[in-house]
């Protein structure tokens, strides 16, 4: 039953009276609207939707001529680039149940930032679409950590052959092992944006897409743009919502216009973050974290492990910010006996220096410290050889910092083929050094002119700020902010960055169990 009331005591500027619905079947307050107009043309929308799904495309009045036409120049406009103008469109005829119209309008809205109610309707059953929407859904519902029964009831109108694809695709995007493919010059490009990627070079790996993306093809005329991509873990979180707005302006498929493509990628240079924005509050706004990390020149991101981990040490599968941080709370042993690190990789900026980062660091430099920039600086190649850029390289170099914000700690240490060639720690008030003569721009005494007393100083990051600066214009080294906290890298476990203890040395093993399951 269906109750409907006018208010006369509720009188818009226009002078209608406000309307209030109320259905027996749903549950809380009557909807409002603001005039009777404004009713009828909910209850025209209504109309048409439950007619369109009950009868199909036999329905048909001018209303639904008008909106299918419109649909489909709602589907070329999306193509040209007219996304803001084909989202409205598509809404509009959504409303009236129109078909295709709710379909399309999703793929728009999740490149907006838009997750909530979007399901892509039936192109995640349809063979020809399936294999672009599935991936999309199966990212959902690992991140709402759904059960396998909501699964299998997602998937079970489709054959039998649709629904073990299925779930191989949850089982690959559960393992983070998903890869989003695509036929032709724009596939091609797919596989270089994810290599740059998967080594932090998230800015080249974003310009890759958008400059093959006119060279992109639709699977069917009900396809508008890759929306696969967002589900691939190291392509997905380069497209933000402001990125997926300038992917759906530029024309593609039948309606692109000609592009200079490869030209375009390769223009620019990776941009420089630096350093310095390790000083800036973590994403979770808590406490300052300690933090550790070793540059290395002349040496990929794939040769540290060789470098710096143990024995067997190999790269894990690459994680996340927020996966490597929730780890930290799960079962686990700690040790002052030793101080191993779970250090993500990529490039530092220049291809020449390679980045092994510890955002979360535990330890803390202590007598026993010894710094792994000269373990790093070893295995270059001889002096004098060329690089694979054809550039003679300048000598292999590493570069070791470990900051400890709450106690006003900052070390550093180069070293340069296996020789230590200057070091220095700022401990509060006092500065220890070591090695040679360490260079003007990185003088302790010029970096941290006030230092804090042990323990104090907390909130005043100044001088390790301009540490962080002089480091990176003396080195030309930069971490990429966009991969390390919000992009997907691989992982290593480093040899301890402390000796073991001596014959009168103490240490404390302790056992903790899992804090989050």
């Amino acid at each position: 039953m269906t109750t409907v009331l006018l208010d006369p005591l509720a009188v818009g500027e226009d002078g209608e009276w406000a309307v209030y619905c109320h259905k027996s079947w749903a549950h809380g307050a009557p909807t409002r609207y603001g005039s009777f107009r404004e009713f009828m043309l909910d209850m025209c929308q209504e109309f048409h939707r439950l007619t369109a799904r009950r009868r199909g495309q036999a329905f048909v009045n001018d209303t639904t001529r008008r909106l299918d036409a419109q649909v489909e120049t709602a589907r070329q406009d999306a193509l040209r680039g007219e996304h803001e103008r084909a989202a409205a469109a598509l809404t509009e005829a959504a409303g009236f149940g129109r078909p295709r119209a709710h379909d399309m309008a999703d793929q728009l809205r999740r490149f907006h930032g838009q997750t909530y109610s979007v399901h892509y309707g039936g192109l995640a059953q349809d063979p020809l679409y399936s294999g672009e929407f599935v991936p999309l859904l199966a990212v959902e519902h690992v991140e709402r950590s759904w059960d396998a029964a909501s699964w299998t009831r997602q998937m079970s109108s489709g054959s039998d052959e649709h629904r073990e694809a299925a779930e191989e695709i949850l089982r690959e995007v559960t393992e983070r092992t998903f890869r989003y493919t695509a036929g032709g010059p724009f596939g091609e490009a797919v596989e270089r944006a994810r290599e740059q990627a998967r080594w932090g070079r998230t800015e080249t790996a974003w310009r890759t897409l958008l400059a093959a993306i006119p060279r992109w093809a639709p699977l069917g005329p009900d396809h508008l743009a890759p929306v696969g991509l967002l589900a691939d873990p190291f392509l997905g979180p380069l497209i933000t919502p402001d990125r997926g707005r300038e992917l759906l302006a530029t024309p593609r498929g039948p309606e692109a216009v000609e592009h200079s493509g490869e030209a375009d990628e390769a223009r620019e240079a990776e941009p420089a973050d630096g350093l310095v924005w390790l000083a800036d509050p973590p994403p979770n706004n808590s406490r300052p974290e300690s933090y550790r990390f070793v540059l290395v020149e002349e040496a990929g991101p794939a040769e540290l492990p060789a470098r710096l981990g143990g024995q067997d040490a190999v790269l894990d599968a690459p994680v996340t910010y927020w996966e490597l941080n929730r780890r930290r709370f799960g079962g686990r042993v700690s040790s002052t006996y030793e101080d191993c690190a779970v250090v993500t990789v990529g490039h530092a900026g220049d291809s020449r220096w390679s980045f092994a980062l510890d955002l979360f660091a535990q330890g803390h430099i202590a007598s026993r410290f010894v710094s792994p920039a000269v373990a790093a600086s070893l295995g270059a190649a001889p002096r004098g050889a060329a690089l694979p850029d054809g550039t003679a390289p300048s000598g292999a170099r590493a570069v070791v910092v470990w900051c400890v914000p709450e106690r006003g700690l900052f070390h550093l240490s180069v070293a340069e083929r296996g020789i230590e060639r200057y070091a220095f720690t700022v401990d509060g008030p006092e500065v220890r050094r070591s090695g040679g003569p360490i260079p003007p721009g990185l003088d302790p005494d010029t970096l941290f002119t006030a230092p804090a007393a042990p323990g104090e100083g907390a909130l005043d990051r100044t001088g390790e700020r301009r540490a962080l600066t002089a480091i990176a214009a003396e080195f030309g080294v930069s971490l990429p902010r966009f991969a390390i906290t919000e992009g997907r890298l691989h992982t290593f476990t480093t040899r301890s960055w402390t000796r073991r203890p001596g014959p009168d040395e103490t240490y404390l093993v302790l056992t903790l169990g899992g804090l989050i399951g």
